[in-house]
């Protein structure tokens, strides 16, 4: 049915200049979807999650959040976005970055619940309730007093985890989370996303652990030249790929294990 579609995208397209990075991207995702974007360096990836949660304005295109068309429609082809629905789209589309992006000067509990304050308006105490139980949904209950300076990488990343799903977002978007970790941290947040997956929760997960987003996620898709390329169950497309270009992709990446 189409009130399952929480998100639908039609013909994003996203230019830096002459440089056009997204070339027409449709997709819809179902609630409860779990989809990993693969690619190459290059390819978009992070460009797209961007212009889900308006990081980045998309230059052409329409998104759909749970059947409502977002923007309004300047000139053919070109939408423009007010700052207070991006605000509402950013509580509803978290986002969980590569680098963390946690404030140095704050504790963790802080971290978690800066948006609590300043965008939820929430009272201190009632925010603070509420960090301190997604921290220990993250298994971090003992770290709310400790500055980001003296957390490990893993750690970092799940109070970034934390801080989004404080917000009660619809949807949690990824972004090459265990990338900047050390390999024995990568772990122990891949075991925090898989819990999210097993609560139903809808996930575009950008990531090079191929095996981790065969076990966990419903769909892959696979981006090149800011389009996709490949799109399928993980049969599909990590075991079965149609496309050259996906085959030579995974053929770079024979230690991943299924």
């Amino acid at each position: 049915m189409s009130s399952d579609v929480l998100l639908r995208v039609t013909g994003l397209i996203k230019s830096f200049g002459a440089n056009e990075v997204l070339r027409g991207i449709d997709l819809e995702v179902r609630r409860g979807e779990r989809v990993a974007i693969l690619g190459a360096s290059g390819s978009g990836k992070s460009t797209f999650l961007r212009c889900l949660n308006f990081m980045e304005m998309p230059s052409a295109g329409r998104i759909e959040l749970d059947g409502r068309l977002l923007g309004s429609e300047r000139r053919p082809g070109e939408r423009t976005y007010r700052e207070a629905e991006l605000t509402g789209v950013r509580q509803r589309v978290g986002m969980v970055f590569q680098q963390f992006n946690l404030f140095p000067h704050m504790t963790a509990v802080g971290n978690v619940m800066e948006g609590l304050r300043t965008v939820r308006r929430l009272s201190k105490a009632d925010a603070r309730a509420r960090a301190e139980r997604e921290l220990a949904r993250v298994g971090l209950a003992d770290k709310a007093a400790q500055y980001p300076a003296h957390l490990s990488g893993g750690q970092k990343q799940r109070v970034a985890i934390a801080r989004a799903l404080a917000m009660d977002p619809e949807m949690l978007l990824f972004d090459e989370p265990t990338s900047a970790l050390d390999p024995e941290l990568v772990g122990e947040v891949l075991g925090v996303i898989r819990s999210l997956a097993d609560e139903g929760r809808t996930m575009l997960l950008v990531t090079h652990e191929l095996g981790f987003a065969y076990h966990v996620a419903t769909r892959v898709i696979f981006l090149a030249d800011g389009a996709i390329h490949e799109s399928g169950t993980p049969d599909e497309v990590l075991k079965h790929p149609r496309q050259e270009r996906t085959r030579a992709f995974l053929a770079r990446h024979k230690e991943f294990s299924l």
